[in-house]
């Protein structure tokens, strides 16, 4: 099971990120049921931590223009479980998207606090 809390109007699990030679750490992601990739961070982000980058993704946005977004790498503990997954390089802040919620249910309480628990189905 992995869990996390409702804070801010948000849905929030932290991910474990596993980097060669270096020590896990941890960043909260809030979850987006909207977005169906896997993860997003900010350029930023990714480019302090270093991930690798993999391709330009043409994406369609809301106003139906195009634009490439980057695409990264990143190898993370998921439910006690070392797992690659792809992370955009957009936005400004942490994303967990249904990509990696497959198989799984998610709860969420819509409460300050609340838990919110992803188990495995």
């Amino acid at each position: 099971m992995i869990s996390g809390i409702f804070k801010g109007k948000y849905a929030t699990v932290n991910v474990v990120f596993r980097l060669p030679y270096q020590p896990d750490f941890s960043i909260e992601f809030v979850i987006d049921t909207g977005f169906t990739d896997y993860l997003c961070l900010p350029p930023e982000a990714i480019a302090l931590i270093g991930l690798p980058f993999l391709y330009d993704m043409p994406a369609n946005l809301a106003d139906n223009s195009w634009i490439d977004i980057p695409l990264h790498q990143a190898l993370i503990l998921w439910n006690g479980e070392e797992k690659e997954v792809r992370v955009l390089a957009t936005g400004r802040r942490p994303l967990l998207g249904t990509a990696l919620l497959r198989g799984y249910e998610l709860v969420i309480q819509f409460t300050e606090g609340g838990l919110v628990t992803i188990n495995e189905l």
